[in-house]
Protein backbone atom coordinates (compact mmCIF):
# COMPACT_ATOMS: atom_id res chain seq x y z
CA UNK A 1 0.00 0.00 0.00
CA UNK A 2 1.42 3.55 -0.50
CA UNK A 3 1.88 6.22 1.99
CA UNK A 4 -1.14 8.97 1.01
CA UNK A 5 -3.52 7.60 3.53
CA UNK A 6 -0.90 7.28 6.22
CA UNK A 7 0.08 11.09 5.53
CA UNK A 8 -2.94 12.19 5.84
CA UNK A 9 -3.43 11.03 8.87
CA UNK A 10 -0.72 12.17 10.38
CA UNK A 11 -1.07 15.74 8.94
CA UNK A 12 -4.61 15.57 10.45
CA UNK A 13 -3.16 14.17 14.19
CA UNK A 14 -0.81 17.13 13.87
CA UNK A 15 -2.59 19.87 13.00
CA UNK A 16 -5.45 18.52 16.38
CA UNK A 17 -2.11 18.48 18.26
CA UNK A 18 -1.49 22.35 17.22
CA UNK A 19 -5.17 23.46 18.05
CA UNK A 20 -5.28 21.99 21.18
CA UNK A 21 -2.06 23.65 22.59
CA UNK A 22 -3.33 26.68 21.29
CA UNK A 23 -6.55 26.37 22.65
CA UNK A 24 -4.57 25.36 26.28
CA UNK A 25 -3.50 28.95 26.36
CA UNK A 26 -5.63 31.29 28.44
CA UNK A 27 -6.10 34.83 28.00
CA UNK A 28 -4.96 37.56 30.10
CA UNK A 29 -7.33 39.03 32.70
CA UNK A 30 -6.58 42.92 32.14
CA UNK A 31 -5.86 45.00 28.99
CA UNK A 32 -2.14 45.92 29.91
CA UNK A 33 1.11 44.31 29.37
CA UNK A 34 0.97 43.43 33.26
CA UNK A 35 -1.67 40.81 32.58
CA UNK A 36 1.04 39.34 29.98
CA UNK A 37 3.13 38.54 31.90
CA UNK A 38 1.42 35.95 34.41
CA UNK A 39 1.09 33.93 30.87
CA UNK A 40 4.70 34.37 29.73
CA UNK A 41 5.54 31.19 30.72
CA UNK A 42 2.92 29.00 28.88
CA UNK A 43 3.10 31.13 25.50
CA UNK A 44 7.32 30.56 25.40
CA UNK A 45 5.81 26.96 26.29
CA UNK A 46 3.74 26.82 23.36
CA UNK A 47 6.08 28.71 21.15
CA UNK A 48 9.10 25.99 21.80
CA UNK A 49 6.05 22.91 21.22
CA UNK A 50 5.05 24.88 17.92
CA UNK A 51 8.63 24.70 16.97
CA UNK A 52 8.70 21.43 17.77
CA UNK A 53 5.71 20.08 16.24
CA UNK A 54 6.23 22.04 12.55
CA UNK A 55 9.74 20.06 13.30
CA UNK A 56 8.12 16.55 13.44
CA UNK A 57 5.73 17.89 10.87
CA UNK A 58 8.35 18.93 8.30
CA UNK A 59 10.82 15.62 8.60
CA UNK A 60 8.06 13.27 8.42
CA UNK A 61 6.34 15.13 5.11
CA UNK A 62 10.21 14.58 3.88
CA UNK A 63 10.44 11.06 4.87
CA UNK A 64 6.85 9.96 3.30
CA UNK A 65 7.51 11.69 0.47
CA UNK A 66 10.52 9.21 -0.87
CA UNK A 67 8.65 6.08 0.72
CA UNK A 68 7.31 3.62 -2.18
CA UNK A 69 4.87 1.56 0.04
CA UNK A 70 4.12 0.97 3.83
CA UNK A 71 3.31 -2.31 5.97
CA UNK A 72 1.38 -2.88 9.05
CA UNK A 73 4.41 -1.80 10.82
CA UNK A 74 5.16 0.78 9.40
CA UNK A 75 1.52 1.79 10.57
CA UNK A 76 2.37 1.14 13.91
CA UNK A 77 5.31 2.65 14.52
CA UNK A 78 3.61 5.57 12.75
CA UNK A 79 1.00 5.63 15.26
CA UNK A 80 3.75 5.29 18.40
CA UNK A 81 5.21 8.54 16.99
CA UNK A 82 1.37 10.67 16.85
CA UNK A 83 1.10 9.30 20.58
CA UNK A 84 3.73 10.87 21.75
CA UNK A 85 3.43 13.80 20.08
CA UNK A 86 -0.30 13.92 21.26
CA UNK A 87 1.00 14.34 24.96
CA UNK A 88 3.01 17.55 23.79
CA UNK A 89 -0.39 19.88 24.43
CA UNK A 90 -0.42 17.91 27.82
CA UNK A 91 3.44 18.79 28.88
CA UNK A 92 3.57 21.83 27.30
CA UNK A 93 0.63 23.25 29.35
CA UNK A 94 1.74 21.43 32.71
CA UNK A 95 5.00 22.59 31.90
CA UNK A 96 3.97 26.47 31.15
CA UNK A 97 1.42 26.59 33.94
CA UNK A 98 3.70 25.82 36.71
CA UNK A 99 6.29 27.88 35.35
CA UNK A 100 9.26 25.84 34.65
CA UNK A 101 9.13 23.61 38.08
CA UNK A 102 11.53 20.67 37.75
CA UNK A 103 9.30 17.26 37.02
CA UNK A 104 6.78 19.32 34.91
CA UNK A 105 10.31 20.53 32.61
CA UNK A 106 11.73 16.99 33.08
CA UNK A 107 8.45 14.91 31.69
CA UNK A 108 8.55 17.46 28.92
CA UNK A 109 11.87 16.39 28.28
CA UNK A 110 10.98 12.48 28.43
CA UNK A 111 8.66 13.31 25.87
CA UNK A 112 10.45 14.94 23.55
CA UNK A 113 13.11 11.73 23.95
CA UNK A 114 10.65 9.40 23.60
CA UNK A 115 9.15 11.18 20.48
CA UNK A 116 12.80 11.06 19.03
CA UNK A 117 13.01 7.58 19.44
CA UNK A 118 9.65 7.06 18.16
CA UNK A 119 10.85 8.83 14.94
CA UNK A 120 14.04 6.66 14.23
CA UNK A 121 11.77 3.82 14.77
CA UNK A 122 9.83 4.45 11.99
CA UNK A 123 13.03 5.82 9.74
CA UNK A 124 14.51 1.92 10.65
CA UNK A 125 10.95 0.48 9.81
CA UNK A 126 10.79 2.17 6.42
CA UNK A 127 14.36 1.85 5.55
CA UNK A 128 13.96 -2.03 6.28
CA UNK A 129 10.57 -2.08 4.11
CA UNK A 130 12.63 -0.06 1.38
CA UNK A 131 15.56 -1.25 1.43
CA UNK A 132 19.36 -1.06 2.04
CA UNK A 133 19.74 0.52 -1.46
CA UNK A 134 16.91 3.03 -1.35
CA UNK A 135 16.96 6.65 -1.27
CA UNK A 136 15.60 6.57 2.13
CA UNK A 137 18.50 3.71 3.73
CA UNK A 138 21.31 6.67 1.47
CA UNK A 139 19.55 9.44 2.91
CA UNK A 140 19.77 8.24 6.52
CA UNK A 141 22.75 5.95 6.51
CA UNK A 142 24.50 8.75 8.86
CA UNK A 143 22.01 9.98 11.56
CA UNK A 144 23.94 11.74 13.55
CA UNK A 145 21.63 14.42 14.14
CA UNK A 146 18.81 12.38 15.68
CA UNK A 147 20.97 10.05 18.18
CA UNK A 148 23.00 13.35 19.20
CA UNK A 149 19.51 14.94 19.37
CA UNK A 150 18.66 11.50 21.68
CA UNK A 151 21.60 11.74 23.86
CA UNK A 152 20.62 15.77 24.68
CA UNK A 153 16.73 14.63 25.45
CA UNK A 154 18.36 12.89 28.40
CA UNK A 155 21.08 15.23 29.22
CA UNK A 156 18.30 17.83 29.70
CA UNK A 157 15.55 15.79 30.80
CA UNK A 158 17.77 14.52 33.44
CA UNK A 159 19.53 18.35 34.38
CA UNK A 160 16.14 20.13 35.33
CA UNK A 161 16.04 18.29 38.62
CA UNK A 162 19.01 20.23 39.09
CA UNK A 163 18.67 23.43 37.31
CA UNK A 164 15.33 23.52 34.83
CA UNK A 165 16.25 26.22 33.07
CA UNK A 166 19.52 24.21 31.87
CA UNK A 167 17.17 21.76 30.97
CA UNK A 168 15.08 24.49 28.78
CA UNK A 169 18.32 25.65 27.26
CA UNK A 170 19.08 21.96 26.27
CA UNK A 171 15.85 21.68 24.67
CA UNK A 172 15.61 24.42 23.02
CA UNK A 173 19.48 23.91 21.60
CA UNK A 174 17.76 20.51 20.13
CA UNK A 175 15.00 22.54 18.40
CA UNK A 176 17.96 25.02 16.85
CA UNK A 177 19.72 21.59 15.87
CA UNK A 178 16.56 20.83 13.41
CA UNK A 179 15.22 24.54 12.41
CA UNK A 180 16.38 24.22 9.41
CA UNK A 181 14.86 21.24 7.30
CA UNK A 182 16.71 18.13 6.99
CA UNK A 183 17.57 17.89 3.69
CA UNK A 184 19.37 14.80 2.98
CA UNK A 185 16.14 12.90 1.47
CA UNK A 186 15.79 16.40 -0.60
CA UNK A 187 19.40 15.69 -2.02
CA UNK A 188 19.03 12.17 -2.65
CA UNK A 189 16.03 12.66 -4.67
CA UNK A 190 17.55 15.27 -6.36
CA UNK A 191 20.61 13.59 -7.42
CA UNK A 192 18.53 10.97 -9.55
Amino acid sequence: MNSNRLEAFSDGVIAIVITIMVLEMKVPEGADFSAISSILPNFLTYVLSFIYVGIYWNNHHHLLHAVNKVNGKILWANLNLLFWLSLFPFVTGWMGENHFEKIPTSLYGIILLMAAISFKLLVYLIVKNEGSNSKIAKAYRNDRKTNLSIALYVIGAGITFYQPVLGLIVYLTVALIWIIPDRRIEKELDSE
